[in-house]
Parts: C-alpha cells; structure tokens; sequence
C-alpha cells in the first residue's frame, strides 16, 4: 500500500471493506478487508475454502459484493 497513491489505497480499502465472505452453513459475514485480503476492481462470486470463525465448521465460503443497504424517501 506504501508504494501506492494515497487516492488508490483509499478506494482499494473501500472497495475491499464492501466484498463479504460468507458462511454457507450459518450465514455468518465479515469483509474481505477485515480478514486481511484485498478485492480490488473485481468481478464474479469465487469460493474458498476455510473455516468459519463463528461455527467453526470448514467449507467453500462465497464472496459476494455487500448489498446496498438504502431507503429511498417516499
């Protein structure tokens, strides 16, 4: 990140921070960034293979982009 703009890690970690693993067996999440990745001007929906630190049970967890969590005013 030190060799970077400043402007590109900053959209690096947001970007990151708005990709979530997810636990197929209890639905659990946490951000990409949080678990110390980065996924950065990405596509698709990959799948790896990990344990879950809320379960604990080890399968393929998805990656998925958050979804916008917005009210639009009626």
């Amino acid at each position: 990140m030190r060799v970077l703009p400043r402007s590109w890690a900053a959209g690096m970690e947001k970007e990151s921070r708005n990709w979530m693993v997810q636990c197929p067996s209890c639905g659990f999440e946490r951000s990409v960034w949080d678990r110390g990745g980065i996924r950065w001007k990405a596509t698709g929906n990959p799948r790896v293979y990990r344990s879950c630190p809320a379960c604990g049970r080890r399968s393929w967890h998805l990656i998925l982009k958050a979804r916008a969590t917005h009210t639009d005013p009626v």
